[in-house]
């Protein structure tokens, strides 16, 4: 078979997603606490909406000890921060891969996502930096895109991006205490 010739159209298969992930870190993916002792979790996930429930257990057992509102914020945010880089980025191509980084502090969560850079290859001067903002109508409940960014941007604690188009890094930080968070209801 010549490097020219293509590849024949192949069935769709169903397989369950924990076939995806490797044994060593499937503790990543149980929604329990069974090695809770972490500073650090990481995860190179596969660019396609079809792994997404996969990126949910991951985020909601990052965030297994705290509380069930505390869990639900955190996975919803950092669910934004994968559909972004899928939306947005060259992770969301053929091939395409984006990573998830959860960094435990005293304090609260810190989530960061790095895709592959901007879809549309558009280049930037050496050195010059384009921060992403957030949608003013956002939150709107009639919009039909624009959320993601503008949920961190009402929700998280703080959150923020490294300004290189080539490979975003957006991050957010989400403290334990929800005391001041619009998310919380009971105050």
């Amino acid at each position: 078979m010549s490097a020219t010739t293509p590849l024949a159209t192949l069935p769709e298969v169903t397989v369950p997603l924990g076939a995806l992930v490797p044994p060593r870190c499937r503790h990543y993916f149980t929604g329990r606490t069974d090695r809770a002792h972490y500073r650090t979790r990481r995860y190179d996930f596969i660019g396609s909406p079809r792994h997404l429930p996969l990126v949910r257990a991951f985020l909601d057992t990052c965030a297994a000890e705290r509380e069930a509102d505390y869990r639900y914020l955190f996975t919803l945010l950092g669910s934004e921060l994968a559909t972004n880089a899928l939306t947005h980025s060259r992770s969301g191509e053929r091939l395409g891969t984006y990573t998830l980084s959860c960094t435990r502090s005293r304090d609260g969560l810190r989530l960061t996502c790095r895709d592959q850079g901007d879809k549309h290859h558009r280049p930037r001067p050496l050195g010059r930096r384009s921060y992403l903002a957030p949608d003013p109508g956002g939150l709107d409940p009639h919009a039909e895109s624009g959320r993601g960014l503008a949920l961190l941007d009402a929700l998280a604690t703080t959150w923020g991006d490294n300004g290189q188009s080539d490979y975003r890094q957006v991050w957010f930080f989400l403290a334990y205490d929800l005391t001041d968070n619009p998310w919380n209801t009971t105050a």
